[in-house]
């Protein structure tokens, strides 16, 4: 058999769009010879400095203590403790109450996502600690290196035509793919990643976030 080609996938929890994206590299998963490996970006650090830019409520939560820092803090710190292969499927047990189940981010629900992935109930607590800053710091300063500064999540990297990393944001949409229209989509990222000096196909979204097919 041959080794399936790797995919490394940079997400926030609280970002609905990334949960999109995210959802349709599982799908991938399903019909490409692919194997994705998750990794914790945080929205909270790619806006410390501009935090008077933004939005007063959206700003708010977004500085130390906010809730955008709690499920981030709370899955690195699962990653830190048992290891990189919970990751996923804690992520998937907080999209699916955050995204699917409109719940939002609160402590609640990442209580119940913690039960969901069979993780201790007590890294809650880390929620509001800064006990592995350094490490969430580390793991989204990579992707950010491999992308660029102006961007937000999910960012993907695959494989380039010589075998080097080639990373992007997105690909943004909305609902889903599912099946072979997953497969294509897929195999058009491959294809804009093997062309040197691609960077960017963009256009104005005009629909929110759709999680019927989830």
């Amino acid at each position: 058999m041959s080794e399936k080609t790797p995919v490394d996938f940079w997400f926030d929890p609280v970002c609905p769009w990334a949960w999109m994206t995210s959802r349709w590299v599982l799908e991938v998963e399903k019909v490409r010879d692919i194997e994705v490996r998750w990794h914790v970006m945080s929205l909270s650090v790619l806006n410390e400095d501009r935090l008077d830019e933004l939005p007063e409520e959206y700003a708010e939560n977004m500085r130390p203590g906010g809730k955008t820092w709690w499920p981030v803090r709370v899955v690195t710190a699962a990653q830190q403790l048992h290891g990189d292969d919970v990751v996923g499927s804690l992520y998937t047990a907080l999209g699916t109450r955050f995204h699917n189940e409109g719940l939002g981010v609160n402590r609640d629900s990442i209580a119940a996502a913690l039960a969901d992935a069979d993780l201790p109930a007590d890294l809650i607590e880390f929620g509001d600690k800064d006990t592995y800053d350094a490490e969430l710091r580390a793991s989204h300063k990579e992707g950010i290196d491999k992308v660029g500064q102006d961007v937000g999540t999910p960012v993907i990297a695959l494989p380039g035509p010589d075998g080097e990393q080639i990373a992007f944001f997105g690909p943004v949409v909305t609902p889903a793919p599912k099946g072979e229209e997953a497969a294509r989509l897929w195999d058009g990222a491959v294809a804009v990643a093997s062309v040197p000096g691609f960077y960017e196909i963009k256009r104005t979204r005009t629909k929110g976030p759709d999680f019927s097919n989830l």
